[in-house]
């Protein structure tokens, strides 16, 4: 039954009168402007999660999805590398066939064996929280190219360590991505990642022990998410946010902002209701939104396009990020799920060297000097993505990257350099090799540098400027 607080609460909410909200469940009254607020801040918090689970929900939950992959807790393999028909994740790399397994570790642990993988060949396995923090890793840098069973644990479980394990993985969250990358060395070489591939095995611990399953959790009801578009702008967003939250366990570190998002209606299994608010709260809660795009938009322009900071700092562990909400926002927004830095980083060219947005209307030339390639363990590639969609390039040479396994086929110039042509037109037949195709209009590129060299992490190795063709 309503109480007499709810039922006056709703009789000014109808009229329109209300200047307060003094029906959430808190219980505590909040004005304009502090729902504003939290909408700005929660939008920050939120959109990593918010849109993980638009990509994760397309790939497990919607079988009518084109991207959909396949149940939970199941490895499913892409002998293929990206190409522009890919729309769910925003720019991807198309120099490794990638694996999926979305794992649901509400049940019990899951056991991870990979094979021996040959020591020239780079691979991963990134394990990625529903904070979207890359929380751990397996692979050539992380662990080697030996074969060995790792096991990743929700937050839940408190076993000891099986025999056979080499290693336990723990996620803060009760559902985990892990994304594995296998290095294609060229188109031939497509059988060899299969054959890896094949190797990859992923088992319920109940079943690498041989024992009975324990029971089933509960099916999860999951809400369909927004679009990527309806994302910035729907108050809808703040209800998926908080179904997301019901399976992500409160950080200690984050209790006081749980209790400030509460405010309005914001946590873990709470209903945010945008219609039952008056006029002016959903106003409110709309402006506080577009704060959010617009503190991010400040941060692209003045923070990452003038360099001040890099993909190094927006991916890895909570620990490493410090709760910097609008570090992992950015990230998320222009590359998600993105390496941390000792795995990859990612130099970005949005503007050109005289600072202006790139754009296929005009020519550009990016130019390693002699013995200036990407310091990389592994490899690295420049890859070319049109916007606003972010997405790969559609093309008639169906070249949407140059990386260091094509350099035996790459142009050198007189000095033994490097020139990569970046432009919509072909540069001539006597530089196709090095031309990388851009759309007429406004793109952006990525420098990956896989497993990166110490003069790369250090900065004593600079990313070369995109310079414009006059």
């Amino acid at each position: 039954m309503a109480s007499f607080r709810e039922v006056i609460a709703g009789v000014l909410l109808g009229a329109g009168l209300a200047l307060f909200v003094p029906a959430f469940a808190s219980g505590q009254s909040i004005s304009p402007d502090e729902a504003r607020a939290i909408a700005k801040e929660a939008t920050i918090y939120g959109f990593p999660l918010v849109d993980s689970y638009r990509v994760q929900y397309s790939y497990f939950v919607d079988k009518g999805s084109p991207e959909y992959k396949g149940d939970w807790n199941v490895l499913h393999n892409n002998a293929r590398v990206y190409t522009p028909d890919d729309k769910a994740i925003q720019t991807p790399n198309s120099d490794t066939p990638y694996s999926f397994i979305g794992a649901d570790l509400r049940a019990e642990p899951l056991v991870f064996t990979v094979p021996a993988v040959e020591k020239d060949r780079y691979y991963s396995l990134q394990f990625i929280d529903m904070y979207t923090f890359n929380f751990a890793y397996v692979g050539s840098r992380a662990t080697g190219n030996n074969a060995a069973s790792y096991l990743l644990a929700g937050p839940n479980w408190k076993g000891k360590t099986p025999a056979g394990i080499k290693t336990v993985l723990r996620s803060e969250t009760q559902l985990a991505f892990v994304i594995y990358r296998t290095q294609l060395f060229n188109p031939s070489d497509i059988d060899n990642v299969k054959k890896i591939q094949a190797g990859y095995k992923v088992e319920p611990l109940s079943t690498f022990l041989g024992k009975p399953a324990p029971q089933a959790p509960p099916a999860l009801n999951f809400v369909k998410p927004l679009s990527a578009e309806e994302e910035k702008t729907s108050p809808a967003f703040f209800n998926q946010l908080n179904f997301i939250l019901q399976l992500c366990p409160t950080h200690p570190s984050e209790k006081t902002l749980m209790a400030r998002f509460a405010k309005l209606n914001i946590g873990a299994g709470k209903s945010f209701d945008a219609a039952a608010l008056s006029p002016e709260m959903q106003k409110a809660v709309s402006d506080g939104m577009a704060d959010g795009w617009k503190a991010f938009n400040e941060f692209k322009t003045t923070q990452i396009d003038t360099g001040k900071v890099s993909s190094a700092d927006g991916f890895g562990t909570r620990a490493f990020l410090k709760n910097d909400y609008m570090q992992r926002m950015s990230a998320a927004v222009l590359g998600i799920y993105g390496n941390s830095k000792d795995e990859a980083i990612y130099p970005v060219y949005f503007v050109d060297a005289g600072k202006q947005k790139l754009d296929g209307a005009n020519r550009y030339t990016l130019r390693f000097a002699p013995g200036q390639l990407p310091p990389v363990n592994a490899f690295w590639s420049l890859t070319l993505y049109q916007l606003p969609s972010s997405l790969l390039y559609a093309n008639p040479l169906n070249r949407y990257l140059i990386n260091s396994p094509m350099l035996a086929d790459l142009k050198k110039d007189a000095d033994g350099g490097i020139t990569l042509y970046v432009q919509n037109e072909s540069p001539g037949a006597d530089k196709e090799a090095n031309w990388l195709p851009a759309p007429t209009g406004p793109f952006f590129s990525v420098l990956r540098l896989y497993w990166p060299k110490p003069a790369a992490l250090k900065g004593t190795w600079k990313a070369p400027p995109m310079e414009r063709v006059q």
